[in-house]
């Protein structure tokens, strides 16, 4: 009989804000390979900086996170459901991204794998972190940035890739993002009533 395997656990916020703050940072030094990777045209390397610039916002986020959590100890070790796979797949996900760009993969390929890392579920869980934080507003300018650099990327795929599928896929996400931004505020105002 094979062994169960293990499926999502009570983790500590703690927990959860650490893994979280690794993966920001190795998707923020993956932008900056691709900058390095393809610096010109100059809006391309802009482009990628301004992900790499954007994984940097999602770690000061966290970083706010984490001071709510130094203040508050019983925050702190508060449980929240974890799936350590999703961890493990995206570490994985992430060194084989950083191999690939040793490799020099092009534009296109480069695109392919920034959409594979912001459809994952890295980003929900950054913003779950952020319900930590009891200010509303730093939430919601934290779904609209994300909203803003998935437009981002679906305008440079568009530009600079002829494969629609891949900007299918762009678009397909930013309708998602913002499905669901639109699904928390008309909870919120039925909540309010």
């Amino acid at each position: 009989m094979p062994a169960a395997r293990p499926g999502p656990r009570r983790a500590t916020i703690r927990e959860v804000l650490d893994i979280a703050i690794e993966l920001e940072k190795k998707t923020m030094a993956l932008y900056v390979g691709f900058a390095k990777l393809f610096p010109r045209p100059d809006e391309v390397r802009n482009f990628w900086f301004t992900m790499a610039r954007h994984e940097a916002g999602h770690c000061g986020a966290l970083a706010l996170v984490e001071s709510v959590l130094e203040s508050d100890a019983t925050a702190a070790k508060t449980r929240v459901w974890f799936e350590p796979k999703t961890a493990t797949r995206l570490r994985s996900l992430l060194a084989s991204y950083q191999r690939e760009v040793r490799e020099k993969p092009t534009l296109e390929r480069a695109f392919e794998m920034t959409i594979d890392l912001e459809a994952s579920e890295l980003e929900d869980v950054v913003m779950d972190m952020m319900k930590v934080v009891k200010d509303a507003e730093w939430r919601r300018r934290g779904e609209q940035l994300l909203i803003h650099e998935l437009g981002d990327l679906s305008y440079m795929i568009e530009r600079y890739s002829p494969n629609e599928r891949l900007l299918a896929r762009a678009d397909a996400l930013v309708e998602r993002r913002v499905g669901g931004l639109g699904r928390k505020r008309g909870a919120r105002r039925r909540a309010r009533v």
